[in-house]
Order: structure tokens, then sequence, then C-alpha cells
């Protein structure tokens, strides 16, 4: 259970529920003769879990990507609402960020953070180590400071460690701690990735299938961290995943997408019900394959360069231990 420090300091957002967080507005992304999203229009609320769902090929991953950041649309806007805490502890003024253009660590500092569908860990790092990595953007002091553990440097390292020990209580990873992820099974993995982001401090959680290749008793699992994430450190999250009992159990609202453009939005029971929802997963025409085809490809071919960049980053960092 988080302490009621940690629940006040983790929060991100401090908009009263209901508001608008994130606004996606008309947002159409190409590459090059291929539009993988077209016209897209969605809100986000404060206090929502907003799943996004569609076939393979739906443009999901590209939307996230326009999110944070990773992709730039060329037509529309995305834009997140904030504020902060006045003196007497209610919030001010609403703030509005727009993310369309902004690169991924600026929106990560704007409180945006998310997860991938292939891991993006560390593997030769300890899960303590790999979630402290969720800290960077909020270190005020310099590499050599950190080393050497002098003065405010080491007052920082303590009050990170702290956040981060209720992260790992929070996720149930006490037991893993001071194991290297890479020896990990492969659902413990993907909670330390959830960790990770939520060490951010985010007002807004992005998962990208974070049960993709799990078995029913880990997605129940991944589920119910979702959802302790969610309640107990009160960030909104959007959700991409391809399990539909798991999207409407846990989903205040679900968005469809087909062919890159938003075929239905509204509750769990609404969209369930839709039939141009059960034509995209039922009914998909054979000519239609190559469209889907190419965006999963191209979708495909960007998580692979990420991953290199992550790969050789981690390469070097070991190369320097």
């Amino acid at each position: 259970m988080l302490t009621r420090a940690y629940q006040h300091s983790l929060r991100g957002s401090h908009l009263p529920a209901g508001q608008p967080l994130l606004e996606v507005d008309a947002i159409s992304l190409r590459f090059g003769g291929v539009k993988a999203l077209r016209d897209i229009s969605f809100t986000v609320t404060e206090g929502h879990i907003h799943a996004v769902i569609g076939p393979n090929g739906a443009g999901k991953s590209s939307l996230l990507n326009c999110i944070s950041g990773l992709y730039h649309p060329q037509e529309g806007q995305i834009r997140l609402h904030s504020a902060a805490l006045g003196a007497d502890g209610t919030p001010g003024e609403t703030r509005t960020h727009t993310l369309t253009s902004l690169p991924p660590y600026k929106i990560a500092r704007l409180g945006v953070a998310r997860s991938f569908q292939n891991i993006e860990l560390f593997h030769g790092l300890t899960v303590l180590e790999n979630l402290m990595l969720g800290r960077h953007i909020h270190m005020k002091h310099s590499v050599l400071k950190s080393m050497l553990w002098l003065g405010p440097a080491r007052r920082q390292e303590i009050a990170h460690r702290h956040l981060v020990e209720e992260v790992i209580d929070l996720l149930q990873l006490q037991a893993f701690r001071g194991k290297p992820v890479g020896s990990l099974a492969y659902g413990i993995q993907k909670r330390v990735e959830l960790g990770r982001a939520l060490c951010l401090q985010p007002a807004l959680l992005l998962l990208d299938e974070p049960m993709a290749g799990m078995n029913a008793e880990e997605k129940e699992d991944m589920a119910r961290y979702i959802l302790d994430v969610h309640e107990l450190a009160s960030v909104s999250v959007v959700l991409i995943e391809h399990d539909m009992n798991v999207v409407m159990d846990i989903s205040d609202r679900v968005s469809v997408l087909d062919f890159g453009a938003l075929i239905a939005d509204g509750t769990p029971d609404e969209v369930k019900a839709d039939p141009g929802v059960i034509e995209a997963y039922l009914g998909a025409e054979e000519e239609d394959a190559e469209v889907r085809e190419a965006v999963v490809k191209m979708e495909d071919q960007i998580e692979e360069e990420h991953a290199a960049d992550r790969a050789a980053a981690e390469g070097t960092e070991g190369g320097n231990g």
C-alpha cells in the first residue's frame, strides 16, 4: 500500500476528476503514401482508464507514438492540460501544453510516461537500478556530484530511493529488487517496465500492450497492478490491449480504430454493442490486408530502430562499467 506522502508526491496531475486531461484533435499521420491515422479526435478524462483497441494495423501504436513524441502528425494537435496546487492545496489555474511537435523528453517532463510492446529495459542492471532510471528527469545535480554522493546530491538520491522503494512495494517486486532484469521471467520484466514508467511521476501513463505474451494468470495479475497504479497513485491511463475481456473489465472509456480511423468512442458497453466495431473485428476484407500490413511493418521498423538505440546505450553503459 502506498504511503500517504507518496500518493501525494507521485501524482503528476492535479486537475479535478472529470476534467479533460488529454485532447487529441483531428490528427493525421502518413508514412509516404500510407495514411496510418486519419483525422483522429478523442478526449482522455482525468481519473480514467481509456482503452484504445482495434485490429492489427489499425494505427494504435502510431497513435501512442504521436502522443509521446516519437512521431509528429502532419495535421491536427495534441494538447495536455495540467494544474499546479495552490498554497491552500486546491488546484490552481489550468495550463495547456501543445505536444504535437515536442520531442519525447520534453513530453516526459510534462508528465507523460509510456511502456512499449517490446520490453525496453536495461537487462544488465538490477530492478532497483532500472527503476531509478525512471527518476532521471527529476534529478537536478550533476553526474559527478551524484557519483561522489556529495551534499545535495546525496539528499536527492535518498529522496528518489524512497519513491522507488514505494513503487517496488506497490508492484510486489521486493524479491527481485537486487536481481539483474535479464535474469527474470517475462511477466516480471513487464511489471518492472510498468514500475519504471510510474517512477516518472506521470500525469498520464501510456501502456502499449502491457499483457502481450502473457498467460491468463499473468494477465490477471497485470490487470490488478494497472488498477492499483490507477486507483492508489491517482494516475490516468491510456491502454492499448488486445484482450477484450481485460479492456471491458478495467476501462472507463474505449476508443476503436480501424484502418487509421476512429470508428467508435464510448463506454465499454456501448462499444462492444456497436455494429461497426463488430464488423472491424470479424469482417476485414482481403483487399484491405495490404494497407494493414504496410502500417504494421512501418510500426515494427520504428520499434526495432528504437530498441536498437536502447541496446546500443546499454552496451555503452556496460562497457563504461
